[in-house]
């Protein structure tokens, strides 16, 4: 795929999102995401964080963590949370939407598959509704699937997902489900929530793998 069309959608998702947070009323920011532990807030944090954390500051939160990514990335997104106002995160994911930086070890497409899932993490609860744009969201539902990062190769094995509301589907499974493309999508990357528009034989056991 071209390097610069991802780019591209990167910066235009980057910007949609931007201006999805800003507008939220101030009692929303509390609210509780689809990423566990973390509010809509923290969730803002972590996306400003990806256009601008470094190498070095991966290595030293790796170590400080003990070796623990989750651990590392979640202190990272409190502690940003914590030092600038949701208007401050917004100007700065804005200010960097057409970074072409990543997280060590990212590809091209990674950051748009960032921000397409975490404005559903916090639209959902809000209970907005954020579209994904289409071809977009069957590009990061390809790259998801094909990537041992995302941990979908456990929870989708022996499925293939077939689009609902768009001419996709993929894996070669014996069981199937079948959704739209947001949903499947929610459920590559292990969020329960997409589990409730789906359907097919392979329902129950995408559920059981969660």
């Amino acid at each position: 795929m071209d390097r610069d069309q991802i780019q591209a959608w990167v910066t235009a998702e980057r910007l949609s999102l931007a201006d999805f947070f800003d507008g939220l009323d101030e009692h929303e920011w509390q609210v509780e995401s689809l990423c566990a532990g973390w509010t809509v807030h923290q969730v803002l944090a972590h996306v400003s964080l990806s256009s601008k954390v470094s190498l070095r500051e991966t290595l030293v939160g790796v170590i400080k963590a003990r070796g623990d990514w989750d651990r590392m990335t979640d202190k990272l997104a409190r502690d940003r949370a914590a030092r600038f106002t949701p208007a401050e995160l917004i100007a700065q994911v804005r200010e960097s939407a057409g970074s072409t930086h990543r997280a060590p070890g990212a590809s091209p497409i990674d950051p748009l598959v960032d921000m397409m899932i975490h404005g559903q993490d916090v639209a959902r609860p809000l209970g907005r509704v954020r579209e994904v744009p289409i071809e977009q969201a069957c590009a990061a539902l390809e790259h998801v699937r094909n990537n041992i990062f995302y941990g979908s190769h456990k929870r989708l094995r022996g499925i293939r997902l077939v689009a609902t509301d768009v001419e996709w589907a993929g894996g070669d499974g014996p069981e199937e489900i079948r959704g739209p493309i947001s949903d499947l999508l929610l459920v590559a990357t292990g969020r329960k929530a997409g589990l409730a528009a789906l359907t097919g034989p392979g329902v129950d056991r995408v559920t059981a793998a969660m």
